[in-house]
């Protein structure tokens, strides 16, 4: 892929080794809401080659809050899709592949994830992140998780740590209780918030529709500002490593 106008600035940030490198990376993000969307975007405006969008699921108007695709014109569209389109206005360049599918252990082979560069997990459901973040240990990709996003507002309190040393986020709790379970013996960093707030009990929104509850065993209070930032680490966390690897690639052999 050749080198893009549209990177001028990032290159005079991280030179023109490591711009290249980003342009080479392949990326498979699973889960595109509140987190991944703006994750996606993010590594798509640093300079990402190759990216492969995973999520089964459609615009709904209670996404609007906080997913960056989501607009009161497309509700009902596939979350991947609406998302893709975007991300080529943007870097038109850009390999995307949108598959609008579930990450689950039945079609844990579909996705051929030692194909990838990096791994990064956004999922909500709780059976699925953890044998996707076992999967890709046990394949040897570098991976990157979002723990728990939702009941937080002060985005100050995010942390980036070891999934086996992360504090104060129930969902790492219960991440690594799973995982000790399936004797899982890798490693990899993840992004999580030690605040939490208690929900609020409420009602389903007017025209929110069956989508409101039927695909989550819980429904959680959540703003972009929070969502937002867990994405934009994500992917800085993609980033800095692409730049360590240019910058000092004896490291890696």
């Amino acid at each position: 892929m050749e080198k893009h106008p549209a990177f001028h600035r990032t290159e005079l940030l991280i030179g023109e080794a490591a711009l290249k490198k980003l342009a080479e990376a392949r990326v498979i993000l699973f889960g595109v809401g509140g987190v991944g969307s703006w994750c996606a975007e993010a590594l798509i405006r640093s300079g990402v080659g190759h990216l492969t969008l995973v999520d089964n699921d459609v615009i709904c108007v209670t996404n609007i809050n906080r997913q960056l695709q989501a607009t009161a014109k497309n509700v009902g569209q596939s979350k991947v899709e609406a998302l893709k389109s975007r991300l080529l206005e943007i870097h038109p360049d850009a390999e995307i592949l949108a598959l609008q599918k579930v990450y689950n252990q039945e079609t844990r082979e579909e996705f051929n994830l030692p194909s990838y560069d990096y791994v990064i997990d956004a999922i909500d459901s709780l059976s699925h992140k953890v044998d996707l973040i076992a999967s890709t240990m046990e394949a040897g990709v570098t991976l990157f998780s979002a723990m728990g996003a939702a009941n937080k507002l002060d985005a100050t309190t995010i942390r980036v740590d070891s999934i086996w040393k992360s504090q104060g986020c129930r969902l790492a709790k219960f991440v690594r209780k799973r995982l000790r379970q399936r004797g899982a013996t890798g490693d990899c960093l993840c992004v999580y918030s030690e605040a939490l707030l208690p929900p609020v009990e409420t009602e389903a929104p007017d025209g929110a529709g069956d989508a409101w509850s039927e695909t989550k065993a819980q429904v959680n209070g959540s703003m972009v500002h929070m969502t937002g930032a867990f994405g934009f680490n994500l992917a800085g966390l993609v980033v800095q490593d692409v730049v360590r690897r240019a910058v000092r690639p004896a490291e890696d052999e």
